[in-house]
C-alpha cells in the first residue's frame, strides 16, 4: 500500500493512503534516509510504502525518491538538518513589518535556502491592517526590492480576508494547483490564515507576547491540508513557527550563488573565487556602493558567510 505523509506528531505519522483512508503509521528506530543527516527521517509531503500487520498496526517500510525538499539547521544539533517538507511546488514565507517584526536577515536566509534547493519562494506580508503610514511605506519599499529580484510578494490582512474578494482572488491564484509550504516566525498569522482557508479551526492561534512583541508558539507539529474550495490539487503544509533560520551545507564559495543579484554581479569580479569581502576589483562591493545591490541584502550575504555563531540569526 502507498500513501502520502500528511502529519507528523511525536513518534507517529498520519498517512493518506491512495485508497482515501487516513492511517496512523509508525517507523522502526533504524529507519533513515541515505545521504541526509537529519533529525527527522520522514517529512510531510513524502510518498511512502505502508505495511499493515495482523495486529492492526501500520508500518512505513520505504520512501519514494523525493522530487525536492527544503531543510533548515536543527535547533539542538547544529551539524544536523531538520527537513521542513518534501515534494513541494513553492515556499510561502509570512512576513510582518510589526507585531512581531520579521528580521530581514531571516527573510534572506530563507530565500537563499529556497534558491539552494531550487524551490520557488514567495513573500506574504501579513497584518497590513495594523500598520501606520510610515510602516506601510516601508512595507511597500520591501515589496519593491524583492519584486525587483524576481520574487512574488502579496500584502494581505488575514483577519480581513473574508471581506475582501480581491485579496481572496490574489491568494487563490497564488496557491491554486500547488503544494505550498507555509513558514515564518511565530505570531505572524500562519494559523489564522490556514484556519480561514480550510474553513475550520485546525490549529490554535496565539497572542503576541507584550513584553517582547514576539509570537507565542501555537503550532507544534507539521501537517498538510487540501483546499478543495480552490482545487483538488491545492495543498498547504503548515510548519511550527521558527525563531531563526540556520542555513546548512552551503560552501563559502557557493553562498553568493543563492543571492540572485550578487551572483549576477559576481561575473564581473576580477577574481573567479571572489568572496566579495576584501578582494580588489570586486564588482559586488562596487554595486553595493552604487546602490545597485541593497545594503540589507549584502549584510545578509555576509551573515551567511559568517555562520559560526548560531545566535546571529536568532
Amino acid at each position: 500500500m502507498q500513501g502520502l505523509v500528511t502529519k507528523i506528531s511525536g513518534s507517529s505519522y498520519q498517512v493518506l493512503a491512495d485508497s482515501g483512508e487516513s492511517l496512523e503509521c509508525f517507523v522502526k528506530g533504524n529507519f533513515r534516509i541515505k545521504g541526509i543527516r537529519s533529525t527527522n527521517p520522514l517529512a510531510v509531503g513524502d510518498r511512502v510504502v505502508i505495511e499493515q500487520l495482523k495486529d492492526g498496526t501500520n508500518w512505513i517500510t520505504d520512501i519514494f525518491d523525493r522530487r525536492n525538499y527544503i531543510i533548515r539547521r536543527s535547533t539542538n544539533l547544529s551539524k544536523r538538518s531538520h527537513i521542513l517538507a518534501a515534494n513541494i511546488d513553492q515556499a510561502l514565507l509570512f512576513v510582518t513589518i510589526n507585531h512581531p517584526k520579521t528580521n530581514i536577515i531571516f527573510i534572506d536566509r530563507f530565500l537563499a535556502t529556497a534558491e539552494a534547493y531550487r524551490i520557488p519562494a514567495c513573500l506574504l506580508f501579513n497584518k497590513t491592517d495594523l500598520l501606520n503610514d510610515d510602516e506601510k511605506e516601508y512595507m511597500q519599499a520591501m515589496q519593491a526590492l524583492y519584486q525587483s529580484l524576481g520574487y512574488t510578494t502579496l500584502a494581505i490582512s488575514a483577519l480581513l480576508l473574508p471581506e475582501d474578494n480581491d485579496m481572496q482572488q490574489q491568494l487563490s491564484h497564488l496557491l491554486r494547483d500547488k503544494t505550498t509550504l507555509l513558514s515564518g516566525n511565530s505570531g505572524v498569522g500562519k494559523s489564522t490564515l490556514l484556519n480561514m482557508l480550510v474553513g475550520e479551526e485546525l490549529t490554535r492561534t496565539g497572542s503576541i507576547s507584550q513584553a517582547h512583541d514576539k509570537g507565542m508558539h501555537t503550532t507544534t507539529f507539521s501537517a498538510m491540508y487540501r483546499l478543495p474550495e480552490i482545487s483538488d490539487d491545492t495543498w498547504l503544509i503548515d510548519t511550527p513557527g521558527i525563531k531563526g533560520f540556520g542555513v546548512l551545507d552551503m560552501q563559502r564559495e557557493e553562498v553568493g550563488h543563492y543571492f540572485k543579484e550578487i551572483f549576477q554581479e559576481s561575473a564581473h569580479c576580477r577574481f573567479s573565487n571572489c568572496t566579495h569581502t576584501n578582494e580588489p576589483g570586486c564588482a559586488v562591493k562596487q554595486a553595493v556602493d552604487e546602490h545597485r545591490i541593497a545594503l540589507s541584502r549584502y549584510e545578509s550575504y555576509l551573515s551567511v558567510l559568517d555562520d559560526a555563531d548560531e545566535q546571529k540569526y536568532r
